[in-house]
């Protein structure tokens, strides 16, 4: 929901003056060894828990946006494994490395022109 709000803020300022009932203002104080806590309403409106992470982002006028980093996603065990027997193979034997021709590249992007592909979208039943 943060990413969705630092999205809206950025792009459709309008969306929120519509969506959102009020502006909430919120104080906290600088320590000594500048540090603060975050006050309970931007805790409650990021859906901030102990140990998250907060990214801050600085507008040149001096605003701040604060938002919620969200945790990265489960890697592959898969994917990994074969990653690291990659990285493992390449280091055993370096001299079966080639660099690829430039024709190739070249045919692989004539073939792909064009192609958009959504990373995020779900596989159709004929793709799983």
């Amino acid at each position: 929901m943060a990413k969705c709000l630092h999205y809206l803020v950025q792009h459709f300022p309008f969306y929120l003056e519509r969506t959102m009932p009020a502006t909430i203002e919120a104080e906290s104080t600088l320590t000594d060894r500048y540090q603060t806590t975050v006050p309970d309403t931007v805790r409650r409106a990021l859906r901030l828990g102990k140990r998250d992470k907060i990214h801050y982002t600085i507008r040149p006028g001096g605003e701040v946006v604060l938002t919620r980093v969200e945790a990265p996603e489960a890697d592959d065990p898969v994917l990994g494994q074969f990653l690291a027997f990659l990285a493992r193979d390449m280091a055993s034997h370096p001299e079966r490395l080639q660099a690829i021709d430039a024709s190739l590249v070249q045919r692989l992007q004539s073939l792909t022109a064009g192609v958009e592909v959504d990373l995020d979208a779900p596989l159709s039943a004929d793709d799983e």
